[in-house]
């Protein structure tokens, strides 16, 4: 045992657990945050509580902390007493869809509560890293303005500028972003600006659909594995807008923990870095409908709606180089199949518990 010290945020989510299972299995002391906030925006289907309780009793050198991040004295205390080297912000209210009905959780959650970790670390652990995970939906909706060209499954970009998919630089002003993505691009921001002008080692990786076989897929948030579980359950899975072949790439979790892990060991104070699948693991919605059916043996059934999610991307794809560029070990090991597979296969394993 080391003594080495991680503290994690949403520590019972998809990443947050993918964090702390790797880091925890690699010597560190791991401290989680986290509060079942998503039972309380997503209801018994988003709770998390099975994969607190898994964490707690598969690793020994990790301590579960019961705690709200929009609570600024207690995040202080925390980050004061455990003195952690290294901070991985993860927990969020993460659906824009939740964020209409519910703005000031959302703000509070997701801005206020990233103001109060970064300061907390500022004061205690100036020299400690400190990682964020933001979103995609920083962009708003203005990569729908790419010109596009309609395929027989997909929208793809129809621009060569985009072959490679989003990069850094693209715009996160005057779109339409929803709340949710208004609050994640204030935190965003926010980050940036320690690491600017705090000189603090930390970054914003702009998520694109971060997923893995721990994920509590909802409607309203975690699209494969809400696909997948819609098909075991031989649920409808409804689709919003665009002929259903709007287009995301995937990373799964792993991959996402071992580019947190390269940072770590380099940081670059204040960088921001599109963090998903890139090209090749990039998929429609009627694609992903083909792939789940071919494994499980299930018809998807699907109802489709006109209307599209306010601020939803029709096409969305991480250009990837800049993350190899600044860190050239790091590269996606796990392609869609592998992705597909691991998610049927836990959602057959919980189905069946």
């Amino acid at each position: 045992m080391t003594d080495r010290v991680l503290l994690v945020t949403g520590s019972s989510g998809l990443i947050g657990s993918e964090v702390v299972s790797h880091f925890a299995a690699s010597g560190w002391r791991v401290h989680g945050v986290d509060n079942n906030q998503r039972a309380d925006f997503f209801g018994p289907q988003g709770d998390t509580r099975w994969n607190q309780k898994r964490l707690v009793a598969t690793f020994p050198s990790f301590s579960h902390v019961e705690l709200d991040i929009r609570n600024r004295e207690g995040v202080k205390k925390l980050l004061a007493e455990l003195k952690p080297e290294l901070i991985v912000h993860t927990a969020a209210q993460p659906s824009h869809d939740l964020a209409a009905s519910r703005p000031f959780d959302d703000f509070d959650v997701n801005a206020v509560g990233t103001l109060n970790m970064l300061e907390a670390t500022r004061l205690s652990v100036p020299e400690s890293v400190f990682v964020h995970l933001s979103t995609n939906k920083v962009y708003g909706d203005a990569p729908n303005r790419i010109r596009l060209r309609e395929l027989g499954t997909r929208w793809d970009y129809d621009d060569p500028a985009y072959e490679n998919g989003i990069a850094e630089d693209f715009t996160i002003d005057q779109s339409k972003h929803s709340l949710f993505g208004a609050s994640k691009v204030a935190a965003d921001v926010m980050v940036q600006e320690y690491g600017r002008y705090f000189g603090l080692k930390c970054c914003a990786l702009r998520g694109g659909c971060l997923t893995g076989p721990n994920h509590s897929g909802v409607e309203l948030h975690g699209f494969l594995s809400y696909l997948v579980k819609c098909n075991l359950e031989e649920r409808t899975y409804k689709i919003f807008g665009y002929k259903g072949k709007q287009v995301r790439d995937n990373i799964h979790s792993h991959d996402v923990v071992s580019f947190i892990e390269a940072f770590a060991k380099a940081p670059r104070p204040g960088e921001v870095y599109n963090l998903g699948g890139g090209r090749g693991n990039s998929c429609s919605i009627l694609e992903a409908f083909d792939r789940v059916a071919a494994l499980t043996g299930k018809k998807m059934r699907s109802e489709y709606l006109d209307k599209n999610r306010e601020g939803d991307h029709i096409c969305y794809i991480s250009d990837l180089r800049k993350m190899q560029a600044h860190y050239p070990g790091w590269g996606i090991t796990k392609n869609l199949d592998h992705i597909f597979e691991e998610i049927v296969h836990a959602w057959r394993s919980r189905l069946q518990a």
